[in-house]
């Protein structure tokens, strides 16, 4: 392992790598491997496609990014799909942190579009594993068949390159596009996450989605992003 720090290997109150369903969820998931980056590869894989990605999932408390839940509830966006992904990772005994950046999506619905307001998607979360002696990227957020009716591949990792979003969709029209890095931490850091949202969003707007949230109830989404209109730039 070398001199990797052992802080990417502990459970957090987020990344509750040390939860029975995760750990559940890991030893199905990884099957008969041994090897880290196999074992890396089939969590991806796993998380990308059995965790349905949902830009209308809770986003304000510390439990709505947390392992354990984001299995039951099986949805989420990039976040919660790239915090679970860690959460397997580590209880699989890999190091793992989470990364931020802030992306421009050329792609996407009409009605998600007008609900941010703007096609920065701030703090775009994905994971990284520690496998060889570096850090590899792993990008789970869009599953197949999200891909597939965005028309756009899907995200393949084989654990020794980064897996990060295609610029182009499949007909060479812009996907998605990295705007600004911004770092990499141990785990979830829900505020400045929160506070990042306020800067780009602004904050009535932030306000009003955990209002919304908060009045209409977590369990039953008010929208469904697989029944939108999608767009091309």
């Amino acid at each position: 392992m070398g001199n990797i720090d052992e802080k990417y290997l502990r459970p957090t109150s987020i990344l509750d790598c040390d939860n029975k369903t995760v750990k559940e969820f890991a030893e199905e998931a990884s099957g008969n491997a041994l090897d880290p980056v196999d074992v890396s590869v089939r969590l991806y894989y796993a998380v990308r496609d059995r965790i349905w990605y949902d830009p209308y999932y809770p986003f304000y408390l510390p439990e709505h990014y947390r392992a354990s839940n984001i299995i039951k509830s099986r949805r989420g966006f990039c976040i919660p799909k790239a915090a679970l992904l860690c959460a397997l990772g580590r209880a699989c005994g890999i190091p793992t942190r989470i990364g931020f950046a802030n992306v421009r999506n050329h792609l996407a619905t009409r009605q998600l579009l007008e609900y941010m307001g703007t096609d920065i998607f701030a703090y775009h979360g994905f994971t990284e594993f520690y496998l060889e002696g570096r850090w590899v990227r792993a990008t789970p957020a869009f599953n197949r068949e999200l891909c597939m009716r965005h028309n756009v591949a899907p995200l393949e990792f084989n654990g020794r390159e980064d897996s990060i979003f295609h610029p182009y969709n499949n007909d060479n029209k812009p996907f998605m596009e990295y705007v600004e890095y911004l770092g990499t931490y141990e785990d979830v850091p829900v505020d400045v996450i929160l506070e990042g949202w306020r800067r780009v969003y602004g904050t009535d707007h932030i306000k009003s989605r955990i209002e919304e949230f908060e009045r209409d109830g977590e369990s039953r989404p008010a929208r469904n992003f697989y029944k939108e209109d999608v767009l091309e730039s």
